[in-house]
């Protein structure tokens, strides 16, 4: 498969110990695609890693603070836009998505004519390998509740391994990253995407909950995540009444 307009997003924090090896599969799996690392890490460890390698294809974005996976994404998408790709991958940088899925999923993608495709971790052949039941039970609820009040026909929400055409692409970076910085950035886009009209689908993954390096969630980013998920309702709300008042003057 042709790669040369595909632009691979990685939000990173403190992954000096993954980020290479990560890179290394990329191009093994999905050859001639571009990538860039946005990185939040306090020190160098990571940029340096990946400047080490010297690839033509790689760039890295290293930010003064800890901005967010949304604002970490929303940053990369502009870069791999900027470099003339068509589709974006956003994955994380620890291995939890595995890197041997990326041609099945922009294969997917293409065939479907999906403007966002989810690597889902909640349909009846994913796995979900490595993840206390505190977590599960978390994530699980999460999602459910997102699902119960923004109704997109979508079982996983907040997993970050994605597939988006230019057309996703670029509403995301003219709609998204206002609601919240975080995680929770991911239903927001997911919600500007599907209520603009867009079409979205999903696949089963196999999710490994991390296992190197240091896990970016925390305590105030799930406290933001639910405040922010009441946030993305009112969009979704003014998305859906702006449609039907385009329909109602389409109809007049």
């Amino acid at each position: 498969m042709d790669n040369t307009d595909l632009g691979v997003v990685i939000p990173s924090y403190l992954e000096g110990a993954n980020i290479t090896k990560l890179i290394a599969a990329i191009e093994q799996f999905c050859p001639y695609s571009k990538i860039v690392v946005v990185d939040d890490s306090p020190g160098d460890e990571t940029v340096d890693a990946v400047d080490a390698m010297n690839l033509e294809s790689v760039h890295t974005i290293h930010r003064s603070e800890k901005g967010g996976r949304g604002s970490a994404v929303i940053e990369g998408i502009s870069w791999v836009l900027s470099q003339g790709c068509n589709w974006v991958i956003e994955m994380d940088a620890d291995f939890s998505h595995p890197p041997s899925q990326l041609p099945e999923l922009l294969k997917e993608a293409k065939a479907k004519k999906l403007d966002l495709l989810i690597a889902s971790r909640y349909l009846p052949a994913s796995r979900i390998d490595n993840w206390p039941l505190s977590r599960r039970i978390f994530s699980k609820c999460s999602n459910t509740l997102a699902r119960t009040l923004l109704q997109v026909p979508i079982h996983d929400y907040t997993n970050g391994y994605r597939v988006y055409s230019k057309s996703a692409a670029n509403i995301v970076l003219s709609t998204c990253g206002r609601l919240g910085k975080g995680f929770i950035a991911l239903s927001e886009i997911l919600v500007n995407v599907y209520y603009r009209g867009l079409t979205v689908g999903e696949v089963p993954t196999n999710f490994t909950n991390r296992i190197r390096g240091q896990s970016s969630l925390n305590s105030s980013e799930i406290t933001n995540a639910f405040v922010g998920l009441f946030r993305i309702l009112k969009l979704k709300l003014e998305l859906v009444s702006s449609e039907k008042k385009k329909c109602q003057i389409g109809n007049r």
